[in-house]
């Protein structure tokens, strides 16, 4: 009986050192990609004139935004409009054709091929060719790629707006939203008047366009702009505001810049497949 009893023990013991060994070595959970990592396809435009004229609105202000690295993207990119000003870094993976740094493009327009996620300017395409190998790059047409959303950094710019040239006072006013910075999505857009809590709302036309109809109030008004960045969601206030003789055709700083980031070393498991 005390044999017994004593190999009881020893058994139930020996269990539960061989449980915590098995405990402590066990594999980690299977990883779930985050989606900031993609991979797909890239081709090019030949011209600038489809990302001036994109569907974001910005027209000729276009090619001088990121020394003319530009780019349309897929609907899951453009986003309805959410996704004008986001900044992607793309990376060519022909080793033979690319250097190994990529590209950082901002998305100006959208395209609906399903063959590629971006359609991108010359320049950018050829700033990712290794010396000498430009022209045999621009040759392939089509390139596979991998890309990420990254903040957009303005060092000299703050987040600005174009009064679009059919505003007409006091019955509409349409902005289009400028040099917007961070990794960020502007949701909701209102203004007010000094003094007042009471907003007055505007809505996405199209793309970075904002528009409302009259009562247009004549006085200078704020931004409270309703912004998600990273994982968080904010309400950002413009520090100065559109001025109650504005312009059509006008830009007007609006002394506010975003900086919000997701921190993508915080996750290992980044590469996900073409949305």
């Amino acid at each position: 009986m005390a044999i017994s009893v004593v190999s009881f023990f020893f058994c139930f013991f020996f269990l539960c050192i061989s449980s915590s060994s098995f405990a402590a070595t066990a594999p980690p959970p299977p990883c779930k990609p985050t989606c900031r990592v993609h991979q797909s396809k890239a081709a090019y435009f030949r011209s600038e004139a489809p990302l001036s004229a994109g569907a974001c609105g910005y027209g000729s202000l276009a090619p001088s935004f990121n020394g003319g690295y530009l780019a349309a993207g897929v609907a899951s990119l453009f986003r309805d409009g959410v996704g004008c000003g986001a900044c992607y870094h793309v990376q060519c993976k022909n080793p033979k054709l690319c250097r190994g740094s990529g590209t950082t493009v901002i998305l100006t327009d959208i395209h609906k091929s399903n063959e590629t996620d971006f359609v991108l300017s010359s320049r950018a395409m050829v700033s990712m060719a290794s010396k000498g190998m430009a022209r045999e790059l621009l040759g392939q047409g089509i390139i596979d790629v991998e890309y990420r959303r990254v903040p957009c950094i303005y060092q000299s710019q703050n987040l600005s707006v174009r009064v679009e040239k059919n505003s007409k006072k006091p019955h509409y006013l349409a902005v289009t939203f400028l040099y917007q910075g961070g990794q960020t999505d502007i949701k909701i857009v209102e203004l007010l008047k000094l003094h007042e809590t009471r907003p007055y709302a505007m809505k996405r036309n199209y793309g970075a366009v904002w528009d409302m109809s009259s009562p247009i109030p004549d006085a200078p008004l704020y931004f409270r702009l309703w912004v998600t960045g990273g994982f968080d969601r904010r309400i950002v206030y413009s520090k100065k505001p559109l001025p109650a003789d504005w312009k059509a055709g006008e830009i007007y700083d609006l002394g506010e810049q975003f900086n919000d980031a997701i921190d993508a070393t915080s996750d290992p498991c980044t590469t996900c497949p073409s949305p």
